[in-house]
């Protein structure tokens, strides 16, 4: 299939590297010249604005948008939507409200223009791991779009079905490659966003747990009580058959390997907007969230006082996402 991908960053390119080594076509753009220019080397179509893009897809034309949440995305799916055709479907694949996308979606209907919401997590590793997509759209587009997830995605791997699943009515099979249709516009991103609120309860266990065993030796103890513990070959022992090993655990332990003390990251650890609306939704629903909501507090308070935790938060969030901490 064909497809345009608008914002080459991080996500950006590497989805459409994936893309291209899955036999599949792509045209770019990007307002850095320069990533596009690397794509096109790599077997990409460059375009140099939406006019172009649009002139350089097929009859049924596929716009995915990989821009920040907010005016960015906006006003660039605004813009796709008074130049696409009837038929045309629009992709929202960054990180933005599920209640943006279901307005949208309205708009989009008074188009005749499909519109597509996906949750799409991997981080950096996408590019080799494949990328898990949480999807929310009708169900003709997105069957339409599955050789596009399929590709994307990571497959089934070594990680072995869970027992009994498929015996339940109205399972998903796509979930064991990695990606779901998880509902109309909006579900996608919804789906998403809770994801990423439970990621912050993960990270800051973890984050508080590394700083309790490095404060083992403060002099604030009685000596016999002081511990000075090996934080790298902790990490290690609990990635192999430990309940509490992940992903995050393993990018924790690479961290710690290279410098126990984590003296390139202050702690001054960014919140994006999923957590926030996580919380938002919980309130909304009425369901208690207790450590999802003192997970994003916590961030908060890193940024203006900080924790050898935060520091452990910042390491994580740059192994898996390539984010820098905020600015002080």
């Amino acid at each position: 299939m064909r497809i345009a991908m608008i914002g080459l960053g991080r996500m950006g390119g590497n989805i459409v590297r994936r893309l291209l080594r899955g036999g599949h076509e792509a045209v770019v753009f990007d307002r850095n010249q320069h990533l596009i220019d690397d794509l096109v080397k790599e077997g990409a179509v460059g375009a140099t604005g939406l006019d172009d893009l649009r002139g350089k897809l097929a009859e049924r034309a596929i716009f995915w948008v990989m821009l920040p949440a907010g005016p960015p995305t906006e006003d660039t799916i605004t813009a796709l939507l008074e130049k696409s055709l009837p038929g045309d479907i629009i992709i929202d694949g960054g990180n933005s409200f599920y209640k943006d996308d279901i307005r949208r979606a309205k708009l989009c209907v008074a188009k005749q223009v499909a519109y597509v919401d996906i949750g799409t997590s991997g981080g950096v590793w996408g590019l080799e791991r494949g990328y898990c997509m949480m999807i929310g759209g009708e169900t003709e587009v997105v069957d339409y779009l599955d050789p596009i997830f399929k590709t994307m995605a990571p497959g089934r791997g070594t990680i072995p079905p869970t027992p009994n699943r498929m015996e339940q009515e109205g399972e998903d099979a796509r979930a064991e490659l990695g990606y779901i249709h998880a509902g109309p516009p909006g579900a996608g991103h919804f789906v998403k966003m809770v994801h990423n609120g439970i990621e912050y309860g993960l990270m800051q266990a973890y984050a508080e747990g590394f700083d309790i065993l490095k404060s083992k030796k403060s002099d604030k103890l009685p000596e016999d009580e002081r511990f000075d513990l090996n934080l790298t070959d902790i990490a290690e022992v609990w990635r192999r058959g430990s309940v509490i090993s992940s992903w995050l655990l393993d990018l924790t332990a690479s961290a710690l390997a290279k410098d126990q003390m984590l003296a390139q990251f202050t702690g001054t650890v960014a919140d994006s907007g999923e957590g926030h609306w996580a919380i938002e939704a919980a309130m909304e629903e009425a369901v208690p969230a207790y450590v999802l909501s003192a997970a994003l507090f916590a961030r908060y308070r890193s940024r203006v006082e900080h924790t050898f935790g935060d520091q452990v938060l910042s390491a994580m969030r740059f192994g898996f996402g390539g984010h820098t901490e905020m600015p002080q």
